[in-house]
């Protein structure tokens, strides 16, 4: 079995991804946090090693096969193949974390894909917002880009409870959807 793991818009809008319909909320406990500048002025989740590791969810992939799953994840993600993070059983090399390979041994999973997409602000990879450079930017977004990025956080799934989460909820009133 091979899965693909999520923690962001692929678990609400999966387009094209070639997984089941069911994603589970019993994942590995992974580094997210909101530190991405899209194109479009969203903040998007990705792995920030210095962020709160929290379990992501996973869904099964339509494809025994590792390639296939990281060719249709690449493809969903619209990126390059060296922003998909893989690991295989018996994978010996450190391309993933040993808690994604801990729990994809736990589980009998042959295989595991994932967007790994770096932090990204103002146009400078690997560099994640503070904080506060996260509330300033959000809070200065024209209404188009303010709409998406809203509705980006909004829609994040529950169990992603992220420190810049709980900020955007306080100062900037958006909760998820369904809570209050």
């Amino acid at each position: 079995m091979i899965v693909c793991l999520a923690w962001g818009s692929l678990v609400w809008d999966p387009r094209g991804l070639k997984v089941e319909d069911c994603w589970y909320k019993d994942g590995p406990s992974v580094p997210v946090e909101f530190a991405r500048q899209s194109m479009d002025g969203r903040l998007t989740l990705v792995i920030e090693s210095n962020a709160l590791a929290m379990p992501v969810l996973w869904a099964k992939m339509k494809s025994s096969d590792i390639a296939e799953a990281r060719d249709s994840l690449r493809e969903r993600e619209g990126t390059t193949e060296n922003s998909i993070g893989t690991w295989q059983h018996g994978d010996t090399s450190r391309s993933a974390s040993p808690e994604i390979a801990k729990w994809a041994i736990s589980r009998g999973v042959d295989g595991v894909v994932w967007t790994s997409l770096p932090p990204r602000f103002n146009g400078e990879n690997s560099i994640a917002p503070s904080l506060d450079q996260a509330l300033k930017y959000l809070s200065e977004l024209d209404s188009d880009a303010a709409v998406k990025a809203e509705q980006y956080i909004r829609n994040a799934p529950s169990q992603i409870r992220t420190k810049y989460r709980a900020a955007f909820e306080e100062q900037l009133g958006w909760k998820q959807n369904g809570a209050t």
